[in-house]
């Protein structure tokens, strides 16, 4: 009976049972394949629609683990003093030894209240050898004019282990080690460099923090994080690159091909100025995490450079004249003391320098006020007795 109700029902649909079961099935497919095609829209339309707000919470979250106390060292270092009586030993008799230091060091100092001093200079590098001269002096005890100029000369010579220091430090604080010595002391010049008011250094630790976050949470494997590491970390290597010609990104570039850094890494620094197409997720990272750090409220501050700039031109121009030692510009400018060869440069002759050092400071510099020019000539004899 079952058979003859099937035959019945085949002849009045024109359909065998096979068609009829095909047929639905391709109905049902259809419905089913509508149904799934709404879905996927639907998916999509709320994933772009949330794609903003996820990519905000990713670099909200990276800045935030990125956040570094930031102090603006443009032109000034603190420096503690022990007690009271240390501000009298570093005077010293009518000033000699604040005179004697002030010219060894070419930075100058200002008393502050309190136990500590201002060491005033726009060159950092001048700041730093000043400020462990004095840390040298004041645990030593023996302040005079000639242990002044001792100790100045002996923290200068060490100036390369200072950059080591710095560099440890600074690749230490963004996770990357074992790195050629070289480059360590490359590094160690952020310290002293910088960029509109932002130091290099402050600024490395900071975009790496926030690189490696982003990396994170986007899930990048272990490589892909230590590229972003070294990426964010030599970024600006180029800019402390002093005597060669070329761009900081050309620079960088080169100096890490000759330390076989990984490619990748290279890679994101020739691109984090968008110079070229970005070729890796970690290229991408490297650029967005340098324009948080560098653009953020308060990280820079543009008439620095040229603060800078017209400081050096200043000191260029005393240099330029026959005779002259050494040129040190204090006071953001408005006073520069010119220390002479006496041997080339006679006491008569020493007016007429200072005569045509400010003809030519009126003529090239642009300033605000008044430049005040010292000239210094000192003249030396030393012998030593024989031994007995």
């Amino acid at each position: 009976m079952r058979d003859d109700y099937i035959k019945k029902l085949e002849k009045a649909a024109s359909l065998t049972r096979d068609e009829a079961k095909k047929l639905l099935i391709e109905e049902v497919e259809k419905d089913l394949a509508n149904d799934l095609a709404q879905r996927l829209n639907q998916a999509r339309e709320d994933y772009i629609t949330r794609a903003s707000e996820i990519a905000r919470d990713i670099l909200v979250d990276a800045m935030a683990h990125g956040a570094t106390s930031y102090t603006a060292e443009y032109s000034v270092s603190i420096v503690q003093l022990p007690n009271d009586s240390a501000k009298g030993s570093i005077i010293g008799q009518g000033g000699r030894n604040i005179a004697a230091f002030e010219r060894a060091t070419g930075v100058e100092i200002e008393m502050e209240e309190g136990n500590s001093l201002r060491l005033s200079s726009f060159d950092p590098v001048r700041r730093e050898v000043a400020r462990r001269s004095l840390d040298i002096l004041m645990k030593d005890g023996r302040i005079h004019p000639g242990r002044i100029e001792d100790v100045v000369m002996q923290t200068r010579k060490q100036v390369d282990q200072v950059l080591v220091e710095e560099g440890n430090k600074i690749c230490a604080a963004c996770g990357v080690f074992n790195l050629d010595a070289d480059l360590v002391k490359m590094i160690g010049k952020y310290r002293f460099r910088f960029s509109y008011g932002q130091n290099l250094g402050i600024h490395t630790i900071e975009e790496t923090k926030i690189g490696v976050q982003i990396a994170f949470d986007l899930g990048l494997s272990d490589e892909e994080l230590e590229n972003v590491r070294l990426g964010c970390l030599l970024h600006d290597i180029g800019k402390v690159v002093t005597d060669e010609e070329g761009t900081h990104v050309q620079l960088g570039v080169e100096l890490l091909k000759k330390h076989n850094i990984s490619p990748i890494a290279i890679a994101a620094v020739a691109e984090h100025h968008e110079d070229k197409p970005f070729s890796s997720a970690v290229s991408r990272i490297v650029w967005i995490a340098d324009a948080i750090s560098g653009s953020r409220p308060g990280a820079r501050y543009e008439p620095h450079d040229a603060y800078v700039k017209r400081m050096k031109q200043i000191e260029e121009i005393g240099k330029s004249f026959k005779g002259v030692d050494e040129v040190f510009a204090f006071q953001a400018g408005r006073e520069v003391r010119i220390i002479v060869r006496p041997e080339l440069v006679s006491d008569s002759e020493l007016t007429v320098l200072v005569a045509k050092i400010r003809e030519q400071l009126e003529k090239q510099v642009q300033y605000a006020g008044q430049i005040k020019v010292t000239a210094i000539r000192e003249v030396r004899t030393t012998d030593i007795t024989k031994a007995k």
